[in-house]
């Protein structure tokens, strides 16, 4: 089995270098994604809210910031890249023009993960898009969610 994928070194690429991807793990599309045990997904859209524009900024502002994530938490001593394979799936297709569509297309982003055996965790968009997530994850199982 291939190692687990890991965050680009600062030593290699410095920080605030190269395409952002969350923590500076690989981006892999989730076409083209196979063993990956949590996939990180960016959810580019607030069309369920009026007068708060802003959640649609949400991953591109996420990918940058974690940039100075390091891979080991420094007091515990811990290295989540040596216990599951992650990657940035890139970001779910949305519809800013149509609320329905977007769902739509949400939800069915989510099935494809689930179908392919990847744990998400997703970054951005207003509330509204917790709905089309737990529909897809939730299809044939309970599930739970920690919504920030």
């Amino acid at each position: 089995m291939a190692p687990f994928n890991y965050p680009v070194s600062g030593l290699v690429t410095p920080r605030f270098g190269g395409i952002a991807t969350f923590m500076r793990l690989p981006h892999v599309p989730l076409e083209e994604a196979k063993d990956i045990d949590i996939g990180i997904v960016g959810i580019p859209w607030d069309g369920g809210t009026t007068n708060r524009p802003g959640p649609r900024h949400a991953p591109r502002q996420m990918r940058d910031m974690s940039a100075m994530v390091r891979p080991m938490h420094q007091t515990m001593q811990f290295v989540p890249y040596d216990l599951a394979n992650i990657a940035d799936l890139g970001d779910c297709p949305v519809n800013p023009a149509d609320v329905n569509d977007a769902l739509a297309r949400v939800e069915s982003y989510f099935k494809k993960l689930v179908a392919k055996g990847i744990r998400p965790i997703s970054a951005g968009g207003d509330h509204l898009c917790s709905l089309p997530v737990l529909r897809a994850l939730g299809e044939k199982q309970p599930v739970g969610m920690i919504h920030f």
